[in-house]
């Protein structure tokens, strides 16, 4: 498997923050081709040392790396990537990973 973790930034208007990333985004995230798994955090996201700059953090499961690249090369991955301008202004963080069973 293979992630595609996603930090959102503590946005100056939480509540607009999240009536659009999810009454618009995760519905347009959906429609990725491949996309296994898409999780969000439930809470506030926070540091063993106390709070973190990130009001949300996405992470999203595929088969593999190349599952992702195929993804987001897709035109809902370009159109869902294209999105993020649109609500995501205090700025975003994005990893992407092979995960293994240890």
């Amino acid at each position: 498997m293979a992630k595609l973790v996603v930090m959102y930034s503590k946005p100056a208007d939480a509540a607009a923050f999240d009536a659009y990333y999810f009454s618009k985004h995760v519905p347009l995230a959906k429609t990725i081709p491949g996309l296994r798994s898409y999780e969000v955090s439930a809470s506030s996201v926070a540091t063993p040392q106390g709070p973190s700059p990130y009001h949300l953090i996405a992470t999203l499961t595929f088969d593999s790396m190349e599952a992702i690249g195929a993804a987001f090369a897709s035109s809902q991955g370009q159109a869902t990537a294209a999105d993020v301008a649109k609500f995501a202004q205090a700025g975003v963080q994005t990893l992407m990973f092979d995960t293994r069973a240890v």
